[in-house]
This record gives C-alpha cells, sequence and structure tokens, in this order.
C-alpha cells in the first residue's frame, strides 16, 4: 500500500508593484507605477502595457523627445538589478461620450489592469504579472467649484481677482445667486447677491471674483455661498484655495 503526498509549490514574484491615481478638478487623471526588483537575481522587463475600460484613454509619460525621435526615459536598458526600481506615469482622459457617466461615478471603481511581461537573466521564457487596477472616485456632489485662476502671492491690503467655473452634476436646471462673506483676513470686493444665471444639468459657467487681504502670512480663500433659488439649496464653499500675502513695497519704502 502506498501512500501519494502531493506538494504544492508557488513560486514567488520577484516584482513588488505599486499603483496610484492622482485626480485633477478635469476629467482626467494620472496613474503613476513604481515596478521595484525584490529578487536576488537580475529581472528584464520586456513589456508594460494598461488595459483599460471602453471610457478611458492613455497617454504615456515615458518617453522624451530630445532630437525629435522618442526616447524611453529608462535609455536602453531592459533589466532591473536586485532592489532597483523605476517609475512609469500614465496620463487617462475620459472618452467625450462618457464624460456625463464618468462625472456621477463615486466610490471604488475598476479600472481595468496593468500588465507587465518579464523574464530572468538567463532567458527562460517570459512570463506575464497581473496588477488589478481600482481608483477611489471623488463624488463631485450636486453642484461642483473649481478654481480656474489665482494668483500665488498677493499684495497686503490691495485687490486682486480669481476665476471660478462651477459645474451642475445634477439632472436638473439651477438658478444661481451668489453670495461673498468676509471672514477676518479676507474681504469680497464687489456686491454680494448677484444672479449667476441658468445653469442647465452637465453645463458649467465661469464667473470672476474681486478680493483683497487684510493679514499677512499664508490665508485661506473662505466665505463663497451659491444658493439654487429653484430647490432652495445653499452651497457653501471654504478652504478653497490658498495665497500668500506679503507687505507692499511702497509701504515699506516708506
Amino acid at each position: 500500500m502506498f501512500l501519494r503526498k502531493l506538494c504544492i509549490f508557488l513560486p514567488s514574484r520577484p516584482l513588488k508593484v505599486n499603483t496610484k491615481f492622482y485626480n485633477s478638478d478635469k476629467d482626467d487623471f494620472f496613474l503613476e507605477v513604481q515596478i521595484q526588483n525584490i529578487s536576488p537575481s537580475t529581472v528584464f522587463i520586456r513589456k508594460v502595457s494598461l488595459e483599460l475600460p471602453e471610457m478611458y484613454t492613455e497617454e504615456a509619460l515615458n518617453t522624451l523627445n530630445p532630437d525629435g525621435e522618442d526616447e524611453c526615459t529608462f535609455g536602453t536598458r531592459t533589466f532591473l538589478q536586485e532592489t532597483e526600481g523605476r517609475h512609469y506615469l500614465y496620463h487617462l482622459r475620459v472618452k467625450e461620450d462618457y464624460l456625463e457617466k464618468a462625472r456621477k461615478l463615486s466610490g471604488l471603481i475598476e479600472m481595468g489592469k496593468l500588465e507587465i511581461v518579464w523574464k530572468w537573466e538567463l532567458g527562460e521564457i517570459a512570463m506575464l504579472h497581473t496588477v488589478p487596477l481600482e481608483r477611489e472616485a471623488r463624488s463631485s456632489g450636486e453642484l461642483k467649484l473649481s478654481l480656474e485662476k489665482i494668483p500665488d502671492t498677493v499684495t497686503h491690503e490691495e485687490p486682486f481677482q480669481i476665476s471660478c467655473k462651477i459645474t451642475n452634476y445634477t439632472d436638473k436646471k439651477m438658478k444661481l445667486v451668489l453670495k461673498m462673506h468676509d471672514t477676518t483676513s479676507v474681504r469680497w470686493c464687489g456686491c454680494s447677491g448677484r444672479s449667476l444665471g441658468k445653469l442647465k444639468p452637465g453645463s458649467s459657467l465661469s464667473f470672476t471674483l474681486t478680493l483683497l487681504c487684510l493679514q499677512l502670512g499664508l490665508r485661506k480663500i473662505s466665505g463663497i455661498q451659491i444658493i439654487d433659488t429653484v430647490l432652495k439649496t445653499k452651497y457653501c464653499y471654504d478652504g478653497v484655495a490658498e495665497v500668500c500675502v506679503v507687505p507692499s513695497v511702497m509701504k515699506m519704502g516708506s
């Protein structure tokens, strides 16, 4: 009588892969891929590629164009020695036909997969390393405010302007009124309670605001309120940005 023993060996993967998404205020975002060789042997990277859902397009930012010809940022080297790593960067965009759908996404969503084709230094058959991709989509809410233009540095007690954009992410038409509230360090210039007009679902509009800062240092821009007079809903935006307030040169000279 014989007893057969079955042993299963799971080969360790030589690559450690970390991925990170960077969101922006627009309908695009960036993906950073970090690949490190954690084995004691040299590993050859033959191919790194993305397989994304239909609604996205990609642009690899891993090439240079010094003489009119694309050149990989890693040069001609295709191998990673022990503990050596490299970074890949991709710019992802939402296709125009899927913009409305993408803006409604929130929570953890599947973003396809990352595929890495590699082999050992002795020239064995190439192997595939697959990493599923997931991204935490930020909920845009009903009415999103983003900054289009704002100075990094402003002068103490001198007016400056910022440009804002609001986007309606609901399926209802809005009629909006803008109100500004002063803080201890920021004063708004102009009439509070002005009408911004109507905003259709999925549409955006831009406007410019004038303000001045009364205190030196790094100051937060707060006190913006937008009211939808149709649904009687108030949207408050505090700490939307920071500016560095410096003394006036004329005042310092006097």
